[in-house]
């Protein structure tokens, strides 16, 4: 059973509990970060920590945790190699159900471990099959909110269609995937990725994506792709914290270039692995 931490309290997982008038619970007003862990460190936490700031103020929440330490021992009692921390801050328990209170609350605070194989992804080998969606998500994209209803019924979707994903689009652009980024590598070979706005999620993984493309000798555009640009790729691919770097070989039943997973998506996958491991 894995160990979880809750406001300050080390405790077995089947013993955490919040309030039903937590306003995380209520309200949606909280915030989460997602980190990968490989070989027991935190190689990303500095750009996770920038993030997890930067979502606390826009929803209005205080919170002054040390994480890093914090973090550090969740993964030692829990013996975790490799996979993810979850951390998530609500607004607090009010007592009651009510819009507004008369001052901040304290913040209710939440650490778990995830074990999963992230290295190792046979998603990787085959790449995802997508299905492309219109974007119907509110416009505050740049907080990392738990409000997640749609990407959940897009998964869901994605399921029920025999896929594994979804892509998002809005005014005729591809923003990003139901939990992603989304980028491809064009017929010029330039890697195309959306610019951070409101638009989409500063994906901590984006950010050395970007970094290794241009090391690998790669042109680099942020701006909008359209979902002829993304069927006439020669790479598509998808960044995330859970997924790391993903090759995707099909959108709506149409292969993207071979139909198989490209050879610089390989190379840029290979890179970012081998940053987290030296980092």
């Amino acid at each position: 059973m894995r160990t979880v931490w809750l406001n300050g309290e080390w405790l077995p997982e089947a013993e955490a509990r919040i309030s039903i008038f937590d306003r995380g619970l209520l309200f949606s007003q909280s915030v989460y970060e997602v980190a990968p862990v490989i070989g027991g460190r935190l190689p990303t936490w500095p750009r996770n920590a920038a993030r997890l700031a930067n979502s606390l103020r826009m929803a209005a929440i205080r919170d002054h945790t040390d994480w890093a330490p914090l973090l550090a021992e969740l993964i030692c009692r829990n013996g975790l190699s490799e996979g993810l921390v979850y951390i998530q801050v609500t607004a607090g328990n009010s007592g009651d159900r009510a819009f507004l209170t008369s001052e901040p609350l304290p913040a209710t605070r939440i650490a778990f471990t995830q074990a999963m194989a992230l290295i190792d992804d046979p998603r990787a080998v085959r790449g995802l099959r997508v299905i492309l969606r219109p974007d119907m998500r509110w416009h505050l994209r740049t907080a990392k909110t738990t409000q997640l209803l749609y990407a959940v019924l897009m998964k869901q979707e994605a399921r029920a269609a025999g896929v594994d994903d979804v892509l998002l689009l809005e005014n005729g652009h591809i923003t990003e995937g139901s939990s992603m980024n989304a980028h491809i590598i064009d017929a010029r070979g330039v890697l195309v990725s959306h610019p951070v706005d409101h638009g989409v999620l500063p994906g901590t993984t984006r950010i050395p994506l970007l970094e290794i493309a241009a090391e690998l000798g790669l042109a680099v555009e942020e701006r909008p792709v359209t979902p002829e640009e993304l069927l006439q790729a020669r790479e598509a691919l998808v960044s995330a914290a859970g997924m790391l770097i993903l090759p995707v070989v099909e959108v709506d039943g149409h292969a993207i270039g071979s139909g198989s997973p490209g050879p610089i998506t390989a190379a840029i996958r290979a890179a970012h692995i081998a940053r987290l491991r030296a980092e």
